[in-house]
């Protein structure tokens, strides 16, 4: 969903360094994936094409933070506590 997005802290040496992955357009996702040492977030359209990728060595991850938003659906209402048959 537009405004989902994923920051991830890597080590530099001497420094940290922080990046973004978001999601710019309504429709869009952030994925990420861990395979074979290696850190993938990507930008994914509602059909599964990758719009863009970042990836990192998984041993110089020091954080991978996603942050979704906030969704409004009717699936998340909260139940009622009692419920009149």
């Amino acid at each position: 969903m537009k405004g989902d997005r994923v920051e991830i802290v890597v080590d530099a040496g001497d420094t940290t360094r922080t990046y973004e992955v978001v999601a710019s357009r309504a429709g869009r996702r952030v994925e990420t994936a861990v395979r074979r040492g290696v850190v993938e977030v990507s930008e994914v359209t509602r059909n599964g094409s990758v719009v863009r990728t970042a990836r990192f060595m998984a041993t110089r991850v020091l954080a991978l933070v996603e942050q979704p938003v906030p969704r409004e659906d009717s699936s998340e209402r909260p139940l009622r506590e009692d419920p009149k048959v």
